[in-house]
């Protein structure tokens, strides 16, 4: 550990910093620290009703600008045992091509939420295996936005 981290003194609005070690300190006089609560997760990017919290830092909430890329594929094929099925009928009777429409959709990709500020730039990569989970993210996002709209503009 350098010597610069131990002199310095934590930032109340910040939280308990990682460096020190025992318990926590007594609330500075006159005004004490309540953490928020944290509302949402996206990723690796976390919201309280005032801050954005990335591993990176953190940030005030107003005036950000959230932006969600699907980049997600979708592919269709017919799955193996279909196939089968679809050959081990035929001999017996033409019923067995009915197993040839059937079809699997197998999702893979990733979305990507980014937000900006004033002064920062962080996106994160949430990991999709089905299309609930693009759902989702989308409207945990939407979720967000609706929280910088509540807020006074910075």
């Amino acid at each position: 550990m350098s010597d610069d981290a131990i002199d310095r003194t934590p930032d109340p609005e910040m939280g308990r910093p990682q460096w020190y070690s025992g318990p926590e300190p007594p609330p500075p006089e006159g005004k004490p620290f309540t953490p928020e609560p944290v509302l949402v997760t996206v990723g690796d990017i976390g919201c309280t009703a005032t801050r954005v919290l990335t591993p990176s830092g953190q940030r005030p909430l107003a005036g950000t600008v959230w932006i969600v890329t699907n980049q997600t594929t979708v592919d269709r094929r017919i799955p193996s045992y279909a196939i089968v099925l679809a050959v081990l009928l035929m001999i017996f009777c033409l019923l067995g091509l009915v197993f040839l429409a059937v079809k699997e959709e197998k999702i893979q990709g990733f979305v990507q939420v980014s937000v900006q500020g004033s002064d920062f730039y962080y996106a994160t990569q949430v990991k999709i295996t089905d299309r609930a989970q693009v759902f989702d993210t989308e409207q945990r996002v939407n979720y967000i936005r609706g929280l910088v709209a509540a807020l006074p503009a910075a």
